[in-house]
């Protein structure tokens, strides 16, 4: 019997993240919901990642609202998420009670794959909302952020994989966010995975450098059982490869792919005339959309890379982008490899920026370098170089342990501040990964309300 491989549809989350920095409102994807809920993928990315920051700050749109919205138009399909382990969605760590309601209500809002990963791999910042997935009833996909560098060996992702399932993992996530695992990585790299543990393994790649589309094959060979792609329209580039070419060379080479060829030209179809509004007004740039071969020196994933080309764009400094990206690979072997993917990425892309821009390396460092050297994001994968650390924190020690066990509980005390300004849980938990974000949006929809209840008597 062929063996069956499963897709991640991305359209609706990471594949619009990375090519118009996720500025896709719920009313420009809503017609084709059920379209997409018939087509027969394993699950649909939809919420999480900078979704939840954008709806706030961007759209107008109440994050939780929509992913209701999402759920009651796509019965049929998993819905999925993308959370940063202690991050949560935000880019510092949160005290436990703040994780582990989140969770319960991600899940009870509509999630039911949560994809867990530490941008640091640090395993200890995954434990917390690993268990709370298990106990809601979702499933767990235990995930390695990847990349390479000295420290980063099959041996130790091996050795991850395998705590992620201790932790109660259901699936295991390869996360190539910056789309520079080749073909032969991908190979061995499933297959002393699906030597170590007996779980599905998913693969997450971008087409950033052209390595794609034959890495997902040489992953399929190995055993990998799901792959994420976008359909077409919203495929390449930064993004994923394209869903509906994917599923055609697969079948070619015997593989079975239980997707609806019908609902994927529909999505195509329906997707282009959104594309198309998003590269008239500029949002979607030409850089984001082109093949990148430098990403497999620098390793900037595409939803850095947009951000990147935005930061330097707001300054007028576009012009420094090819001197902003060679700086960026410096300041990560400064700061002991992390994977790129957020918040480090962010981190260390901002951190590149002011590199170049200053004319003096380290010259200004924001708060969250600051916290990182102090461990306040978990254990590096090798040592931040000691020089540079002592010119960021001077005399000051670092944190020892896990920082969140260092964090008083946050919930109750939100509850209270927010009063009747808060409707529900929800609206707490949106306070607290955003505080001025959510506040603002609560007094424009109280006034929203306010005015909706007030009318004039005009006499006849």
């Amino acid at each position: 019997m062929a063996k069956k491989v499963q897709f991640v549809e991305t359209v609706l989350r990471d594949a619009n993240q990375s090519l118009i920095a996720t500025r896709l409102p719920f009313d420009k994807f809503e017609p084709m919901l059920e379209t997409i809920d018939k087509a027969g993928f394993y699950a649909a990315e939809c919420w999480g990642g900078a979704t939840f920051d954008v709806c706030l700050r961007y759209l107008n749109e109440d994050p939780w609202e929509r992913l209701r919205k999402i759920r009651a138009k796509m019965p049929n399909t998993k819905l999925q998420m993308l959370l940063r382990g202690q991050n949560v969605l935000g880019y510092s760590h949160y005290p436990d009670d703040f994780v582990k309601l989140f969770v319960a209500k991600a899940v009870e809002n509509g999630i039911d794959v949560i994809r867990i990963f530490d941008a640091l791999n640090d395993v200890n910042n995954l434990k917390v909302a690993m268990e709370a997935t298990v106990k809601a009833g979702a499933i767990a996909s235990g995930t390695i952020s990847y990349t390479t560098s000295p420290v980063h060996t099959h041996e130790n992702y091996v050795k991850m994989v395998k705590e992620l399932k201790e932790m109660g993992a259901s699936t295991i996530c390869i996360k190539d966010m910056a789309g520079i695992m080749g073909p032969q990585e991908a190979y061995d790299l499933v297959s002393a995975i699906k030597d170590a543990v007996d779980l599905p393994i998913d693969l997450h790649t971008h087409s950033t450098t052209g390595l794609a589309f034959m890495t997902y094959l040489k992953a399929i060979e190995a055993g990998v059982d799901i792959i994420d792609t976008a359909i077409s329209p919203f495929s390449g580039g930064t993004s994923q490869p394209a869903t509906e070419t994917l599923a055609y060379a697969l079948r070619q080479l015997g593989y079975q792919v239980d997707l609806n060829d019908d609902c994927l030209v529909a999505m195509a179809d329906y997707f282009k005339g959104v594309r198309d509004e998003f590269v008239a007004d500029g949002t979607m740039m030409p850089k984001s959309m082109a093949t990148d071969t430098q990403c497999l020196t620098y390793q900037v994933p595409g939803g850095m890379l947009s951000n990147l080309l935005s930061q330097l764009k707001q300054m007028n400094a576009l012009d420094r982008f090819e001197e902003a990206l060679a700086e960026t690979p410096k300041v990560r072997k400064d700061m002991g490899y992390p994977p790129l993917v957020t918040p480090t990425s962010q981190m260390v892309g901002v951190q590149a920026v002011r590199n170049v821009l200053d004319g003096e390396r380290y010259k200004t460092v924001s708060k969250e370098i600051k916290a990182y050297c102090r461990g306040e994001y978990g254990q590096t994968p090798a040592p931040i170089d000691p020089a540079i650390r002592a010119q960021i924190l001077g005399d000051e020690k670092p944190v020892e342990g896990r920082y969140a066990d260092t964090l008083a509980p946050v919930v109750e005390d939100a509850r209270a501040k927010l009063g009747e300004l808060a409707k529900s849980d929800e609206d707490v938990l949106s306070y607290i990964a955003f505080p001025n974000l959510a506040e603002k949006f609560f007094e424009n929809r109280k006034a929203k309300e306010e005015n909706a209840c007030t009318y004039t008597i005009v006499e006849a």
